[in-house]
């Protein structure tokens, strides 16, 4: 399906930021900026968006003209929390955990290109990938970023840090983990990344992943403090994984600028997030992809359950943390099979008690604020890199016009992915 997609539109051979104009043509366009625009041209030039319109006599003389008048159009969207260096597949037999630690790391960059491709026809055409192994994020993002490779935009934290999990002093077998303990070796580990070239910082300072529902708190305020410091010395942001509430009122203490996960955090922290500016990213769908697939991946018996007292304690968190006037992004934690299923997270948002445009922003304006790119990305505005998704139906009315329904997508003023003549799922 996914060769066959990129064959048959030749969509492989096109790279970003030709220099080549281009007019589309929406019915609608919820450019993110307050407007809806009805019968909407967009105007393309050079991988950037240079003008918005609904006047066909500004559209230069000979240029291409993409009509996508059948669709609504949005800004390209944003996931801040995926793992696309950690693909699998049912098809190789294997359990998908046992494939992500026994995958050698060529092989694994060289497969993660399916997931990429598959986030992409989500509509997500930029990422926030946390934590990878042997820095696989920094060769993905710049085979992307020079062409080589087709996915979405990266931004990456390569390796996150662990506090020690295992009886000996050794790296961990944890999928994209160093280990870090106490202020010193929390600085090194912080310095290491940066002079590797990630863009972020990734912490895990509560235990819970995978089929682990726990939330005990790993670090202490210290060392979170530590991180957070380092990482704003450089002018990096930094990224903290809690599944708990301890975790995540340290992280919020510390400054970091966005707490991952975290579930049954207490009003205090949550009025805290709200002034300082905090972004809560909640992956509440992840824990259903987990739920859906634990067999596959090679969990445990017991995991549904486990999981399934957790969704509605991550669901009531993000309602609390919404009504009180959080920003809120939204991250999938896509990983193994889940990429392409990216923005499911946006229909658990609505159950929060979001409408449609407030989930929307949650994957546009307030994901690109996150990533301190706001003047470039989440939005359809003249000089914004033109990052472009046609949906069927209206996604302000039903949310699942996003979910299900991606019928194009532009990135960098490519044409990336072109479903229209695929019938809705």
């Amino acid at each position: 399906m996914l060769l066959a997609l990129v064959s048959t539109n030749g969509l492989a051979q096109e790279r970003p930021g030709g220099k080549n104009i281009k007019a589309v043509r929406f019915g609608k366009l919820w450019d993110a900026k307050g407007k809806v625009w009805t019968n909407a041209i967009v105007i393309v030039n050079g991988g950037k968006i240079r003008s918005v319109t609904t006047d066909a006599s500004t559209i230069p003389a000979g240029v291409e003209t993409i009509d996508l008048s059948k669709y609504t159009g949005l800004p390209g969207l944003i996931d801040v929390h995926t793992h696309l260096t950690m693909y699998a597949e049912e098809a190789r037999g294997l359990p998908m955990l046992k494939q992500i630690t026994d995958t050698p790391p060529a092989m694994e960059v060289f497969l993660a290109r399916k997931g990429a491709m598959r986030t992409l026809e989500a509509g997500v055409t930029t990422v926030r990938d946390l934590s990878a192994e042997g820095y696989m994020d920094i060769a993905m993002r710049d085979l992307i970023n020079s062409g080589e490779m087709i996915g979405p935009r990266m931004f990456v934290s390569g390796y996150g840090l662990y506090a020690t999990q295992t009886p000996s002093k050794k790296e961990p077998a944890i999928p994209g983990a160093v280990f870090a303990d106490g202020v010193p070796e929390v600085l090194r580990a912080v310095r290491q990344q940066l002079a590797a070239g990630t863009d972020l910082i990734k912490m895990y300072a509560s235990t819970g992943t995978d089929d682990d529902a726990t939330g005990f708190e790993t670090y202490t305020f210290e060392e979170i403090k530590a991180a957070v410091s380092m990482a704003h010395q450089f002018g990096k942001k930094i990224a903290i994984h809690s599944y708990g509430p301890d975790g995540a009122r340290d992280a919020v203490r510390a400054g970091a600028d966005s707490v991952e996960h975290a579930t049954d955090m207490d009003d205090a922290t949550i009025q805290e997030m709200a002034k300082r500016g905090t972004f809560y990213v909640p992956t509440i769908d992840h824990n259903r992809y987990y739920i859906d697939n634990g067999d596959k991946i090679g969990y445990a018996p017991g995991y549904k359950e486990r999981l399934q007292a957790f969704v509605p304690r991550n669901l009531e968190t993000a309602r609390k943390a919404f009504k009180a006037g959080v920003k809120i992004a939204m991250g999938s934690d896509a990983i193994y099979t889940m990429f392409g299923e990216n923005t499911r997270e946006l229909g658990w948002f609505v159950k929060a008690g979001m409408t449609p445009e407030q989930a929307l922003r949650t994957a546009t304006t307030n994901a690109a604020e996150l990533l301190g790119k706001e003047k470039e990305l989440g939005a359809v505005a003249p000089g914004y890199l033109a990052d472009l998704v046609a949906v069927e139906g209206d996604p302000l009315a039903d949310i699942n016009a996003v979910l299900n329904n991606v019928k194009w997508v532009m990135k960098d003023g490519a044409i990336v992915v072109d479903r229209r003549s695929v019938p809705p799922r």
